[in-house]
């Protein structure tokens, strides 16, 4: 278990027992006291956790888990998804991502593609509302990295809100990677936040074709905000734990499965 994953699998912890002492995290994830007391002082410096005499509780305002420690959750499906991705992007494409853990993913395995970082041509162009997408990005000299307008969702580092629309109006998409919270063969992707929904929405208007990042875990589900109908959704690349039941009425819908 590297620091990322070691980090958000202490978070969860502290969240779902709401206190912890040091010895108990060192039975439970097999490291030493000191370990265990700086990766506590990263969290609580995150605002996270609450320092505690002898070990950590969880804070008050820690009732979602920010971006970067739920992107330790199912990494290795993440992964797949993120390579069937990019395996669809030609050099040269203009590619847009909303936010997201998936879509993260996806960013960066198209910051080490070969097939994108040797093209002599005109660079891949990125559109993105996540900050933390296009902080990452940036410093790839084969990508051009284009940040949408908008105010900072802390949660998960997107920007939302009526200023996006400056751009995306402007502009046109030859392939999105759209990250949902839910996809249904019937209801189309969803989004728990309906800023989110409504630049996801924004970004399906311009772009030539949509594909949806998801895991099994948000198949077969709805959402409170919808992104896309299932007729704007022309492929899902999900994993292999996916139900069959559910990739048949997928398909029966006129979308496209990959399943990495």
């Amino acid at each position: 278990m590297n620091r990322h994953e070691r980090l958000g699998t202490l978070l969860n912890l502290v969240v779902e027992r709401e206190q912890l002492h040091i010895d108990e995290i060192v039975a439970e994830l097999g490291v030493s006291p000191a370990t265990v007391r700086r990766d506590l002082d990263t969290l609580a410096d995150q605002q996270l956790v609450v320092r505690t005499r002898g070990g950590a509780a969880v804070h008050p305002g820690t009732g979602d888990l920010p971006l970067r420690y739920k992107a330790a959750r199912g990494g290795e499906q993440k992964a797949r998804i993120a390579a069937a991705a990019a395996a669809m992007v030609s050099p040269g494409h203009v590619v847009g991502l909303n936010g997201g853990t998936t879509t993260t993913e996806v960013a960066r395995e198209l910051a080490v593609t070969d097939r994108l970082r040797q093209h002599e041509g005109p660079p891949t162009t990125l559109v993105t509302n996540a900050v933390n997408i296009a902080a990452e990005l940036a410093v790839r000299t084969h990508l051009r990295v284009v940040l949408t307008g908008g105010v900072v969702r802390p949660l998960s580092y997107e920007l939302t809100g009526p200023l996006a629309d400056l751009l995306l109006g402007q502009i046109s998409l030859d392939l999105l990677f759209l990250g949902v919270n839910a996809v249904d063969a019937e209801l189309g992707a969803s989004a728990h936040d309906e800023g989110e929904a409504a630049i996801g929405a924004a970004l399906v208007s311009r772009a030539r074709h949509v594909v949806v990042v998801a895991d099994a875990g948000k198949l077969g589900r709805s959402a409170f905000a919808r992104i896309a109908r299932p007729t704007q959704v022309h492929a899902l690349i999900t994993d292999d734990q996916a139900d069959p039941g559910v990739l048949a009425g997928v398909r029966e819908a006129g979308i496209e499965v990959v399943v990495a």
